[in-house]
């Protein structure tokens, strides 16, 4: 079972003193059968009490105030996870009878959630698009993992064309974008044909130089498939998602799952560093990563010139896609 020590570090710094800094972390990574956390600690500047509890979708999220005056604010999050290998659907059922216990799950919790489309401008041409590629007696699992692949293929892995901002519309019309924006338009196809799909943030481990992502966040998909549950689906790659990935949060989309989020009293003006180091326990690197501070390749959101008030905005945009950034 693959062992990964992970450590991920936000830093703000800001122009003038601010003070009442109350923020929102969604930085523990999730516990279930496939992913053992063996040690986490989250260090933050001040050394503020973290209120910890779980939301609607299952996801541990810690919520602290920092009062005092200060001009940098830094969350150090380190992990220790072992992951385990899930197996692959068996997909030995009638593809009828799967789409066919799909549609019960319409009006069902939580699920009803996992289907709301996103309205925007190149709707129709999706849809034209997947009614062309129709195959018979297709199951949900073929289906998405042929669409998994179609977004691969056909969106080009560009850092710094898109932000956190960017809408569905921008990304269909510029077909470029990063795990982020492939992982809502794979999303949005498998909403379309009335499979269930949810956003997950997390991290990719491996040691393949070739793999997008790896050492620093990422964002994937969810698909539910019946008699199975839910399949990861990673666009960004052409792959399953398994014991190489390493889960923080899941939800509708990244708003739901942004890592770091919140509003401070003081200055607008203030820039963001975030560090991603992950690999295996022995690595000694692993302890000076402060050090090598690098930008995630995600959509990094316009900083300029940006209010008061939605410094929340900002940093939900700005940390999320700095942790689906690959």
């Amino acid at each position: 079972m693959p062992e990964f020590k992970i450590q991920h570090v936000t830093k703000y710094t800001y122009d003038s003193p601010v003070r009442d800094s109350a923020n929102q972390v969604i930085l523990y990574p999730i516990q279930d059968d496939y992913q053992e956390v063996i040690k986490h600690d989250i260090k933050i500047t001040g050394e503020p009490f973290v209120d910890v509890h779980i939301d609607y979708y299952g996801n541990e999220v810690g919520s602290f105030t920092h009062t005092e005056s200060h001009t940098k604010l830094e969350i150090s999050s380190k992990m220790l996870v072992i992951t385990k290998h899930r197996m692959y659907p068996i997909d030995d059922m009638f593809a009828d009878q799967q789409w066919s216990d799909l549609r019960l799950l319409n009006h069902q919790v939580p699920f009803i959630d996992f289907l709301r489309q996103e309205y925007f401008e190149g709707l129709d041409e999706l849809k034209a698009i997947i009614e062309s590629q129709k195959i018979a007696n297709e199951t949900p699992y073929q289906l998405a993992m042929r669409f998994c692949k179609y977004v691969y293929e056909n969106f080009d892995y560009i850092k710094g064309v898109t932000t956190v901002e960017t809408t569905l519309d921008e990304i269909w019309k510029i077909k470029a974008g990063v795990c982020q924006d492939f992982a809502h338009i794979l999303m949005e196809m498998l909403r379309m044909v009335n499979i269930p799909a949810r956003y997950v943030s997390g991290y990719i481990c491996t040691s393949k130089a070739t793999m997008r992502g790896e050492g620093a966040t990422h964002a994937w998909a969810e698909a539910y498939i019946p008699n199975y549950g839910w399949l990861g689906l990673d666009p960004t790659n052409n792959i399953i998602a398994n014991e190489n990935h390493v889960r923080l949060a899941v939800g509708r989309n990244f708003s739901d799952c942004s890592p770091v989020k919140g509003v401070y009293k003081g200055a607008a003006g203030h820039t963001l560093e975030v560090a991603v180091s992950v690999g295996n326990p022995d690595d000694d690197h692993m302890e000076e990563y402060e050090h090598d501070i690098h930008h995630h390749d995600a959509p990094i959101p316009k900083p300029a010139n940006v209010p008061k008030n939605s410094y929340r905005q900002y940093m939900e945009m700005m940390q999320q896609q700095q942790q689906q950034q690959q």
